[in-house]
């Protein structure tokens, strides 16, 4: 029988919201004279980038630093769009970046946007490190009951395949003091011994974030997350000698802000 690991830990950092900017539309609205003209779309170059979680987080005798953040350029309908994602230990100065995603997206819909791209993803420290690319097809939007959902398939250069989902919830206590609940999975189609994938579901994880928006740039949350790796990819960690956590570990984390150019 597989032996599964699981992790709880508390969060405490911060985020930012994505903001919107733009030209008045013309030609609409209850005031809107008949004569005015109506908007031309897409005419526009818009632009964001955003820290969603910037960390530092205390595990045990571990101390991580971890960051998740996204940019991108373009108009209404076609951008560029680059997303990171990774964490530091600090202790030992080792770590991986998860992903590194160049991708072009199209807005198809008024909440979706379907990408295509290359990703990273490489490891450094004072172990010998690895890296390795894929192509991406991806899917991002809001799904209906407001989900925000981020979706990709991928293939590396070595023809492995994989599908990870993210998918995060709001709900509003108050105009400020936001709770979000997030979770994410990855499926693997095939067995990476040399980076601790497993085919199947390698993991499930779970977190609740409770976020303050001092401004719309800048929100410190507290929180807490669950992480519990599955089947072929807890025996590859445990082979590692990655043994399972404690039952409950605590971390902390803090800084973020969200700047946006037009």
């Amino acid at each position: 029988m597989n032996i599964m690991m699981n992790r709880i830990k508390w969060v405490v950092g911060a985020s930012a919201l994505t903001l919107a900017s733009g030209a008045g539309a013309a030609g609409t609205g209850v005031q809107a004279e008949p004569d005015w003209t109506l908007p031309i779309h897409d005419n526009q170059v818009f632009g964001q980038v955003l820290f969603d979680r910037l960390e530092y987080q205390r595990d045990g005798n571990n101390e991580m630093a971890l960051w998740d953040a996204q940019g991108w350029i373009g108009k209404d309908r076609n951008r560029l769009w680059v997303e990171t994602e990774g964490e530091t230990d600090l202790s030992s100065d080792s770590g991986d970046i998860e992903n590194f995603d160049v991708q072009y997206s199209y807005r198809f819909d008024r909440f979706w946007d379907i990408q295509t791209g290359l990703g990273a993803q490489t490891t450094f420290g004072p172990s010998p490190n690895k890296e390795r690319y894929s192509a991406i097809v991806g899917l991002q939007g809001l799904a209906p009951y407001w989900f925000e959902v981020d979706t990709n398939f991928r293939v590396t250069d070595d023809g492995d395949v994989s599908y990870d989902l993210e998918a995060e919830y709001d709900w509003l206590l108050t105009q400020r003091l936001i709770l979000q609940g997030r979770g994410e999975t990855l499926v693997a189609f095939s067995d990476v011994e040399e980076w601790g994938v497993g085919s199947g579901i390698n993991n499930v994880g779970l977190g609740l974030r409770l976020r303050y928006h001092f401004s719309r740039e800048f929100a410190p949350y507290v929180g807490v997350s669950y992480t519990r790796f599955l089947g072929n990819t807890e025996d590859l960690r445990e082979r590692e000698g990655k043994t399972s956590s404690p039952p409950a570990s605590w971390r902390a984390s803090g800084g973020g802000f969200n700047t946006i150019k037009p």
